[in-house]
C-alpha cells in the first residue's frame, strides 16, 4: 500500500527544530525546510545527517510542500509521519485484513464530543497510535508525555456497552513488541492497564516501509507487564 502523496526524494536531515520543521539537504546542494507531521520527540529518528525520503503536495495552499516521511535506521525504514498510520489502518480495514466482515468502515466517528479513529460496523471503535519509539527491538508508546493519548484511553475505557480496540501501529521494521513506555509517561502506562482491565482490546500490528510503501507484517505481541504478554501474534 502507498500511503504517500507521489514519489519519494531523497535527502539528508541537516536538523528538525520547532517540532514541525526540518531541514534537509537534497543531492543537488539545495538546503530545503520541510514539513514534520509528528508532534513527539522521534528518539533516534531525528539525527543530522540521517538519509531521509520526502514527498511533494501540490495542494497550493501549503506554505511547505515537502513533508518529512521516512528515515533510515540502520537497515530499516522507519515511517515518522503520524498521519500514514491512519491511511495505512485504513486501507487494511477496507480490505478485510484487520477486521474481516465486520461491516462497514467510519474515519472519524463521534461519541459523546469524543472523536476516535474508525467505527466498523455499528460497536467497533478502534483508535490508532503511532509507534516509531524503538529500543533492542521493542516499541514503546509514547515517546514523550502525551496526556491526549491518556485522555483517548480513559474515554475508551468509559464506552461499556461497545467493543473497543486501541490499536498500536508499529511504524518500522524492526520491532517485535510493543510496551507502554512507563519512564516517560507513568500515567498514560497506568491508564493503558486500566483499559485493558475494563475491557479495551489492545492490538499491534506492524509495517516495514520502503520507497514503494507499506507492507503488511503482521500482529505483534503487547506487553502490559514486565514478564506478562497481553497479546500474543496472531496468525
Amino acid at each position: 500500500m502507498r500511503p504517500f502523496c507521489g514519489p519519494l526524494e531523497e535527502g539528508v536531515l541537516i536538523r528538525r527544530y520547532k517540532r514541525f520543521l526540518a531541514d534537509v539537504q537534497v543531492p543537488n546542494g539545495e538546503l530545503r525546510t520541510i514539513h514534520v507531521a509528528n508532534p513527539g520527540a522521534m528518539t533516534g529518528l531525528a539525527e543530522p545527517g540521517s538519509r531521509v525520503l520526502m514527498s511533494r503536495s501540490e495542494n497550493p495552499r501549503r506554505k511547505l510542500p515537502w513533508s518529512w516521511e521516512l528515515v533510515q535506521c540502520g537497515r530499516i525504514w522507519a515511517c515518522v509521519n503520524t498521519l500514514v498510520a491512519n491511511r495505512v489502518v485504513g486501507w487494511w480495514l477496507r480490505s478485510g485484513r484487520l477486521y474481516p466482515d465486520q461491516g462497514s468502515i467510519r474515519s472519524e466517528p463521534c461519541r459523546q464530543n469524543t472523536r476516535f479513529d474508525f467505527l466498523v460496523g455499528e460497536d467497533l471503535w478502534i483508535e490508532v497510535k503511532s509507534v516509531t519509539l524503538a529500543r533492542a527491538g521493542i516499541g514503546y508508546f509514547p515517546d514523550s508525555v502525551s496526556e491526549r493519548a491518556t485522555r483517548h484511553l480513559r474515554e475508551l475505557a468509559g464506552m461499556r456497552s461497545a467493543r473497543r480496540v486501541l490499536l498500536y501501529f508499529v511504524a518500522r521494521g524492526d520491532v517485535h513488541e510493543v510496551r507502554p513506555a512507563e519512564d516517560i509517561d507513568p500515567a498514560y502506562a497506568e491508564a493503558l492497564r486500566d483499559a485493558a482491565q475494563a475491557g479495551v482490546e489492545i492490538r499491534a500490528v506492524g509495517a516495514r516501509f520502503d520507497q514503494r510503501g507499506a507492507h503488511w507484517r503482521g500482529d505483534l505481541a503487547v506487553r502490559l507487564h514486565f514478564g506478562k504478554s497481553c497479546t500474543a501474534p496472531r496468525k
